[in-house]
């Protein structure tokens, strides 16, 4: 019994003890770590929206359940020439797949970026985030295009053996068309 409550105290401490220092790193690497992924949304907003000078704080909206974020990119200070939309789907077959579509003024897509973090398949749904695959969602109007996957009678083409994948991105690519359909005038106004 006075082996056993040795053990358990020292197991006890050894917890205590790595728990203080977790907590001691992540306190020192969380602005750190926070900052590293607002510059990678920087940088996919500036990869998929036309040319710009400022982008502006993103403007968040509800439609459906969904949560969106429309970033205003305007040119000469002034000029609205787009947004940039991030925005992420729960039906990719590892799971959450985050991404950031570029709209122009006019309504067609000019990008589409699949953000870091997703846990699709090697080799497989991860092609996603292949020029190959993403090329398809550029230079199309947002409201006139069928953003399912060709399997499903849709436009976009899918990843052979990896149409969940494939299905995931084109499915919240079209829920975002819907949600900015939707909010069209308050985008406008919002500016």
């Amino acid at each position: 019994m006075k082996d056993s409550l040795k053990l358990i105290g020292s197991l006890t401490a050894i917890c205590i003890v790595s728990g203080a220092l977790l907590a001691f790193v992540y306190d020192a690497t969380a602005a750190r770590i926070e900052a590293v992924a607002q510059m990678r949304i920087a940088a996919a907003a500036a990869q998929v929206l036309p040319a710009h000078d400022r982008i502006d704080d993103a403007i968040e909206l509800e439609h459906n359940n969904r949560r969106y974020f429309f970033s205003p990119a305007y040119r000469n200070e002034k000029d609205l020439v787009g947004y940039a939309i991030q925005f992420s789907t729960s039906a990719g077959y590892g799971g959450e797949i985050r991404m950031m579509l570029g709209l122009d003024i006019d309504g067609m897509t000019t990008g589409l970026v699949i953000l870091p973090g997703h846990t699709e398949t090697p080799g497989l749904g991860a092609k996603i985030t292949e020029e190959s695959f993403l090329e398809a969602f550029r230079d199309r109007p947002i409201t006139d295009t069928n953003w399912r996957v060709k399997k499903d009678g849709g436009d976009m083409d899918e990843i052979t053996a990896a149409t969940i994948s494939s299905r995931a991105v084109a499915d919240a690519v079209m829920q975002v068309a819907e949600a900015f359909e939707a909010h069209r005038s308050t985008l406008r106004e919002g500016i």
